[in-house]
């Protein structure tokens, strides 16, 4: 669910905000979004965030977790990564295609920042330096960039001066101009050569408001601490990613956005995490735990889907450690629409799922599927229905059977809840 405007009323959960301003080329058509961290209704910055948390909310709550074709509109989008996030090689985690990565004014690692931007091009990624005050430290990245931004200034003769000048020095960078706010500067822009265009004279950024599940301390705490070691172990990740409905969204989604075109049909979690690699997983934890630390734990929803999880789990358990593992998946993505307020159909379309899981999530298909109707009608309590689901699948199993399977899930959420809301 995306919405323009106004604030997405999302049942237990948070909601999550980004702005989008919109790049103009000289014909005033839309050639690009900026997109903008918020973390509230209120259309500017907020302050007491640094850029490392401005990036890492804005990178794993919207960009990942919403997609940027959808925020920009199909469109080019321009976003600002602080230079500790490059330096990580955060944007190695999103689809080079029409992203163009900002380097913010305030980047101090410059040295450091061409070696990773030098890294980074060879792999597609595009680059812009943002706010470019003319100041000799950015000689080293110049050359590098697909886009210089620069501030209007007053008077305009500055702006042009400097525009006209870096046009000449570096005739194949672009020059998008910023803070246009009225005719005259527009058409004293224009005429010097600007490239593209953008500030309140066209349009104000407009915010757009999505769902959203955040991970909790603990889940990232355990994953850091994953991470630390020296070889990573894959099981235990997987491990530490299926106790918080968060990561596994994330997960799935970082695992789709390697993929690009190549789509996967994932059917666990650990295949996800194994498909990832160790330089992705680390990556991934090291800027959310930046970004996540300090944010509030799960909605109390999360536990029913844990419930799930492990009531699946466990009934499938005689099928194998993989019929386990997908049933445990399942149990989890069952309770993302009613987290989110998206139909069950968009999560699935969103986490590339393997048909066989897609088919047990809609329409309760397959042993998977009867499993999912089991646990949803022990939920309800209804034991009626509930041992006539039983007989279909399984009839060799006895009714007792379940209340054990019930009792040992319930325990597991509660065990785990109790640890992430201390």
């Amino acid at each position: 669910m995306l919405m323009s405007g106004t604030i997405a009323k999302v049942k237990n959960s948070s909601v999550q905000y980004i702005a989008r301003q919109p790049i103009l080329d000289k014909a005033q058509n839309i050639y690009a979004y900026e997109l903008l961290y918020r973390d509230s209704d209120n259309n500017a910055f907020p302050s007491g965030v640094t850029d490392g948390q401005a990036t890492g909310r804005m990178f794993f709550n919207s960009l990942m977790f919403v997609g940027v074709d959808r925020l920009a509109a199909g469109h080019r989008a321009f976003i600002n990564l602080s230079d500790e996030s490059l330096l990580h090689e955060l944007p190695k985690l999103l689809n080079p295609e029409n992203l163009i990565v900002e380097i913010v004014e305030r980047s101090q690692n410059i040295t450091e920042l061409v070696e990773t931007v030098v890294r980074l091009k060879k792999q597609g990624y595009h680059f812009a330096l943002d706010d470019y005050d003319g100041d000799a430290r950015w000689a080293p990245l110049l050359p590098l960039m697909n886009y210089i931004k620069l501030e209007v200034e007053q008077p305009i003769i500055k702006t042009t001066m400097m525009l006209k000048k870096l046009k000449r020095t570096y005739p194949d960078v672009k020059i998008v101009v910023e803070r246009i706010e009225t005719l005259e500067e527009y058409n004293f822009i224009h005429a010097a050569g600007a490239d593209y265009f953008q500030g309140f004279f066209f349009a104000r950024p407009e915010m757009l408001n999505h769902g959203n599940i955040e991970p909790s301390k603990a889940a990232i705490f355990d994953l850091l601490r994953c991470t630390a070691k020296t070889n990573l172990c894959f099981k235990e990740v997987q491990q530490r990613v299926a106790k918080d409905l968060s990561l596994t969204a994330r997960i799935l989604k970082l695992a789709n956005a390697k993929a690009g075109d190549n789509k996967i049909e994932m059917k666990s979690i650990a295949q996800a995490v194994v498909y990832l690699g160790e330089d992705a997983i680390r990556q991934f934890v090291r800027v959310l735990a930046l970004s996540e630390l300090g944010l509030d734990k799960p909605a109390e929803l999360t536990k029913m889907g844990l419930m799930r999880a492990r009531f699946i789990e466990l009934f499938l358990a005689p099928g194998g450690d993989e019929m386990a593992e997908q049933g445990y998946l399942i149990g989890l993505m069952s309770i993302l629409d009613a987290i989110l307020e998206i139909e069950l159909s968009v999560v699935i379309s969103e986490f590339s799922l393997d048909s066989s899981l897609s088919s047990a999530l809609l329409n309760y298909q397959g042993l998977m599927g009867g499993a999912l109707r089991l646990a949803l009608e022990i939920e309800y309590n209804n034991w009626q229905e509930a041992e006539a689901i039983l007989n279909a699948i399984r009839p060799a199993t006895n009714k007792t059977h379940l209340f054990d399977l019930a009792m040992q899930s319930r325990t597991y959420a509660d065990d785990i809840f109790a640890v992430v809301h201390v």
